[in-house]
């Protein structure tokens, strides 16, 4: 599984999932300030899951029907470490 993690996404996670083998490309790192949907429409081309403490993804794929959506996780909790 590849992985998308969201411009919300703390650095030290992203971090810590790449030090146990899992692909991550991070919007922070590479494509700031990318909308919610330009971030949907790369995971879908990439077949990539999103990783995200915003809610806004699931309102998005199901209001505005998108076909074929991608995987959403979305984190509710920040804690101190990853």
């Amino acid at each position: 599984m590849q992985f998308l993690a969201n411009e919300n996404f703390p650095s030290p996670s992203i971090s810590f999932l790449r030090a146990t083998g899992l692909e991550i490309t991070s919007i922070f790192e590479l494509y700031r300030g990318f909308s919610d949907y330009e971030v949907i429409e790369m995971a879908q081309a990439q077949r990539l899951i999103i990783l995200t403490f915003d809610k806004d993804y699931s309102e998005i794929i199901f209001k505005y029907g998108i076909a074929n959506p991608t995987s959403v996780i979305f984190f509710r909790y920040k804690g101190e470490s990853p």
